[in-house]
Formats: C-alpha cells, structure tokens, sequence
C-alpha cells in the first residue's frame, strides 16, 4: 500500500550546528594569530644572538604552544651514527633531552622529513601503515605527530617535531607555522656555524702569530748574547759599553715578543709587568747598581708604545748607572710607572747619585742616548722633564693615558 504523498519525507544529513561551527572557526583563527606572533618572538631572539642552547630550548617550548602540543622536540642528525639525538625539548623525561636516540631511516616520520625535505603529519599514529612508529612515541602515548626538516649551513640539522596525546588533526597551516619555526631556528644554526668557523679561524691565526712572536723573540736573545758576548772579550771599554747598550736594546725587544707569546692579548702588553722584567735585566746588566722596578700590573699599551716606553727606561737608567755613579760608585736607580692623573701615565727613573750639571738641559744634550729619548718622546705624544733632587736626579716621562690601549 503506498505512502500519501504528503507524509513522505527525504532523509537528509543534519547541517553542522552552526554556533558550534562558528566556535570552531573563532578558535582557529586565535591559534593562527598567535602562531603568527610566536614567529615574531623567535626571530627577535635569533636576531639578538641569544645563546644558542637558550634558542633551542625556546624554540620547543613556544612551537608547542602554538600547535597546543605537549610535547615537543629538536632533534639533530648525527651523520657519524646515522641516527637522531633529541637535543632539547619540552614533555619529555631528563632521560630522554639530550640522551635519547632515534632511527633516521626512511621508513621513520623524521628520518623522511629529513632525507626528503618533505613535512609530515602523523595524526593517527595507531593506524599508521606509511612509516614506523618510533618506540619513544608508543611509551609517551603519542597520538598524532608533525615533523619538518630543519637546515643548517649547507646540510641539515635535523628535525623539528612536535607530538600531542590528545585527539586532532594536525593541518597544513600547522605545517607553515612549524617550517617558519624551523627556519627561524635554522638561520642561527647557520650564524653559529659561521661563527664558530670564524673563531677557529682566529685561534689558527693568534697561533700563528704567537708562534713568530716566540721565534722572534729567541732570535733577538741569541742577538742580545752575542752582544754581550763581544762585550765581555775585553778591549776599548767605550766599545764595551756600547755593546752591551745595545744588548740591552735589543733585549727589551725581545721580552716585549716574549710577552706577547705568553698571553692571550696580541696586539698589547701589560706594561707593569714588561717593565719589571726590563728592569731585572738591566740590574743583572749594570755593575755596581741595583735597578729596582716599581710598576703595578693592569695597564695595557699597544705593543709599539709599550716598546718605546721601555726604550726610554732603558736609555734612562742607563744614563743614570753612567753618570751618576761614576767609577767604582755604587747605587740604587728606580724605575716607577704610575697613573698620577685619570688620563695620564707618569714614568719616573730615580736616581741618587752626583746629579746633574748646573747648566744641564734636555733639548741640548749631545748624547746618542738622550737623543734617542726625546725622539721617542716625541713619538708617544709625551713631555720629558729632568729635576734635580736634594741627592740625585729624577727624570719623568709623562704619556697621555687616552694614547694607550685601555685595559681588557
């Protein structure tokens, strides 16, 4: 018997609730603004060179929040191992960070994203039949996962990957914003290993230099000791004398290369220290006189201004041994380096001997030494002044402390 007409009704699937559809969308939308805002933050960071370890672990941390995952994970390829270590992360046990390793092989969710460059999305790991679940998912209950592949400087780093044990779907859109997480990420990789060349780079070269400043600085003692050398074989004692100056000279050289050589600083020189060691050689070099050094520790010249400065102490306290303790005259002669303003370095060479002449003056001394002192003077910028003591003499060099290389 059929049916009236008027009592046939099509069956018709129910439309989606509205209101619950437009909840859905509203939600959506937050979660891609604030993906787009956490993109944001991390390339500020990557742009302000935060520690790279630091960079990592944000990385994780704000990519888990803008996918609503608990967990995720950087993992970097270890080509020597051919497998994953998971470097940092956030949901996972202090077992797993930086311990934990995964297989790289293709038939693994990473190990394709890795060897194809192709993103992928696992969103029902319990039915996946295209790769091999990862054992460290299954013991988390992992439901659903998301990798991307994650370049370095010409090869890859690894994999960022994100995983939730709630129930979803992971989307294209995700797969964006995880890309530009990774890419932001990938670029400080490429700064840190650009970095690391550069400061490898500059370790070979401080070596380098470090290795001439030693071999200078032993060239210049076998110098120095054949001066010596001659000096002590007797003859005219002018010559002597002259030899043994130019010892002196020439040793002062070489404790400025030994100096640098021994410390991390190439291009300057702790002047107290330099000083002291100059003022020991000179004492073992001048008969009949004690040269004591007084120089703190902690002020660094550029090299050449550090050289001359000792040059100047040399000339002076050899000047000071000839003249004012002459014959068989015995002596102390000091040598003081001091800061007597903010912005200027006082070197004084104190002696105690017979003086100096009534008519002496600087500019009209005829002697190579003194001439050798003002010329240097003038190459530092600095004023050289001669006072006479109640027992002795006093030379002072005074140097503009803004011509020196500040202190590291």
């Amino acid at each position: 018997m059929a049916t009236p007409p008027d009592t046939q009704k099509p069956v018709v699937e129910p439309s989606p609730d509205p209101a619950g559809q437009f909840e859905e969308t509203l939600r959506s939308l937050h979660m891609r603004v604030r993906q787009q805002e956490i993109l944001g933050e991390l390339g500020v960071l990557a742009l302000k060179g935060v520690p790279f370890e630091e960079l990592l672990g944000e990385t994780a941390r704000l990519t888990a929040a803008g996918l609503g995952a608990e967990f995720c994970k950087v993992m970097e390829y270890l080509p020597g191992e051919k497998c994953f270590l998971v470097r940092t992360g956030v949901g996972w046990g202090n077992d797993i960070i930086g311990k934990a390793r995964l297989g790289a092989d293709l038939e693994s969710p990473a190990g394709f994203a890795l060897r194809t460059g192709k993103a992928v999305i696992s969103n029902h790991l319990e039915n996946e039949e295209r790769f091999r679940t990862p054992e460290l998912l299954v013991r988390y209950g992992i439901r659903r996962a998301i990798n991307v592949i994650l370049q370095g400087d010409g090869s890859p780093f690894g994999v960022l990957e994100a995983d939730a044990r709630t129930e979803g779907d992971f989307t294209q859109d995700d797969i964006s914003f995880l890309q530009g997480a990774a890419n932001m990420l990938g670029m400080a990789i490429e700064r840190q290993r650009n970095e690391r060349r550069l400061q490898a780079a500059i370790e070979r070269q401080e070596l380098l230099l470090k290795e001439i400043h030693h071999r200078v600085k032993n060239s210049l003692q076998i110098v120095a000791s054949m001066l010596n050398l001659h000096a002590n074989q007797g003859g005219n004692e002018e010559v002597r004398r002259e030899l043994r100056e130019a010892s002196n000279r020439v040793l002062a050289i070489a404790r400025a290369h030994e100096s640098l050589y021994k410390n991390h600083e190439i291009g300057s020189l702790d002047i107290g220290a330099y000083l002291r060691d100059v003022c020991r050689d000179l004492g073992a070099s001048a008969p009949g006189c004690i040269v004591r050094g007084d120089a703190p520790e902690g002020i660094r010249v550029a090299t050449d201004r550090g050289i001359s400065i000792a040059l100047i102490a040399i000339e002076l306290v050899t000047n000071a041994a000839k003249y004012a303790y002459p014959g068989d005259a015995k002596g102390t002669i000091r040598v003081i380096l001091e800061k007597q303003e903010p912005d200027l370095l006082s070197l004084k060479v104190i002696d105690e001997g017979v003086g100096l002449p009534q008519d002496f003056e600087l500019e009209k001394t005829p002697g190579l030494g003194m001439r050798i002192v003002m010329a240097l003077a003038q190459s530092l910028n600095a004023k050289l002044f001669a006072k006479v003591r109640d027992q002795g003499s006093e030379f002072e060099l005074r140097i503009p402390l803004r011509s020196i290389a500040p202190a590291s």
